[in-house]
């Protein structure tokens, strides 16, 4: 709930006398702009924005948050979102932008407001790449913490595998250094567990020496989506593990700005990022292409710099609702299931896709972390445009479809979702749990009630505190 500004007016008093950044309310000419990110649906009302400009501008908001019991909320980029809320102290961190490449150590340090775009194009100048998803305008600490799940998964895991060190504000106001060695149970959970320990404003992370990628996407017309998707399917089976692919079923509208092959279509999208040459991709892929003929066929050798390119995610914000579930397999009846509901010829536009996994994503990491469901072969995703100021009606209307493929699709289903695409009204509480193994999600909770026993950080994708204990 939103507290009034006079309530607030010492905790105001203090942000500004110790903040560096800005301290915006909502009567702030910027404050809307500001406290909203990509995902335009479900617009968060905090009480007070701070803007950091320093880590000692997160200390200090925390701080105060903590002092004056206001729920913690952090925004970089906005594209994943947790349940819509009013009230509390939103942290903005998408001015901590710096980034550092150590190229002797195959390494960056990516301060929390950073984006992908930012750590490819430093790392590319070396030679190197980080382990960055589709689209290169998501902040890179969020996508990271949440498990991130990149264009080079099979071949080298989830991002969170590969993360060396966290700087981290906890809830008492103090900015630690988080290793396996000093504190193993919060680099344990921070990886894969998101917001719910601390503000992260910095973190070491890998770099893989990829310079290049065989990479692109093969789209299919109408009459060849069906054929396309078992072929694609059926592929998977046999797929080399350094090719990372899904595939997305679009319906594009007729528009001014889609491409002219496309526009107006209801196409399947087979995305392909594969660390091979050329030849050894051709030769890979052939069984895909022996399909049909294809609307677009933009396949090849790509700078790893060009990677979002593979994808061509949208870059301007929008509203939307999103679903997820990990599949054990997908026989024909759970493809014709999809296909009835989500297809060319159903009555509900949505975007599907699924992704393959398996390869590293199955491997523990050196240092284990919270990342669940490893086992799972795919990921079927849903998204659906939903307008900013749809009435709770009208999105549960728009979000209908989403519960009947999922309930269609839970015989072949491990029962678990993945966290970082649990957006908005998907992100709740058991939601979350099902992100995690039963075993991972009591690691969690006891984790979170030693370092956050009042859940103050609980503007996210929440787990809950069980009794506290104090942090040594």
């Amino acid at each position: 709930m939103t507290t009034s500004t006079s309530a607030l007016a010492p905790a105001i008093a203090t942000l500004r006398a110790e903040v560096a950044g800005r301290v915006l309310l909502p009567e702030d000419p910027e404050f809307a702009a500001t406290t909203t990110g990509f995902q335009t649906y479900g617009p968060h009302r905090p009480d007070i924005a701070v803007v950091a400009a320093t880590t000692a501008d997160v200390r200090a908001a925390v701080r105060v948050a903590a002092d004056h019991d206001l729920p913690v909320g952090v925004l970089n980029s906005g594209h994943g979102v947790p349940p819509r809320y009013t009230g509390g102290l939103l942290v903005v961190t998408r001015e901590l932008a710096g980034v550092r490449v150590d190229p002797g150590r195959r390494a960056a340090w990516i301060e929390a407001g950073a984006s992908w775009s930012a750590v490819i194009e430093a790392a590319g100048a070396h030679g190197l790449a980080p382990l960055s998803g589709s689209t290169p305008h998501v902040g890179a600490v969020g996508y990271t913490l949440g498990g991130g799940l990149g264009l080079l998964a099979r071949r080298f895991g989830y991002a969170a595998d590969h993360v060396r060190a966290i700087e981290l504000v906890t809830a008492d106001g103090t900015s630690r250094a988080v290793t396996a060695q000093s504190h193993p149970d919060l680099f344990w959970a921070l990886r894969g567990g998101g917001g719910n320990f601390g503000v992260v404003t910095g973190m070491e992370i890998d770099l893989v020496p990829v310079a290049t990628l065989y990479g692109g996407g093969l789209f299919y017309d109408t009459p060849l989506v069906a054929a396309a998707l078992r072929a694609w399917r059926d592929w998977t089976a046999t797929a080399r593990e350094e090719i990372t692919t899904s595939v997305a079923l679009v319906p594009f509208p007729d528009v001014d700005g889609v491409p002219d092959a496309l526009r107006g279509r209801h196409v399947l999208h087979v995305r392909i990022a594969a660390a091979l040459d050329a030849a050894a991709g051709d030769e890979a892929i052939a069984p895909l292409r022996a399909v049909g003929p294809r609307l677009l066929d933009a396949v090849g050798e790509l700078p790893y710099t060009d990677s979002a390119t593979i994808c061509s995610d949208p870059t301007e914000p929008m509203g939307y609702q999103t679903a997820n579930l990990f599949l054990d397999e997908l026989p024909d009846h759970a493809l014709n299931a999809v296909l009835d509901r989500v297809g060319p010829d159903s009555p509900s536009p949505q975007v599907l896709e699924i992704r393959h996994l398996g390869g590293a994503l199955r491997r523990p990491p050196a240092e284990p972390n919270c990342v669940s469901h490893r086992d799972a072969e795919f990921l079927l995703g849903l998204t659906r445009r939903t307008p900013p100021d749809a009435t709770p009606e009208q999105a549960a209307a728009l979000r209908a479809p989403h519960a009947e493929v999922r309930a269609a699709l839970r015989p072949w289903s491990t029962g678990g979702g993945y966290v970082n695409f649990l957006d908005g009204d998907g992100a709740d509480t058991e939601r979350v749990r099902a992100a995690y193994t039963p075993a991972n999600y009591r690691r969690l909770v006891d984790t979170k009630a030693r370092w956050d026993p009042r859940n103050l950080f609980r503007h996210n994708r929440n787990i809950p505190p069980t009794s506290p204990t104090s942090p040594n």
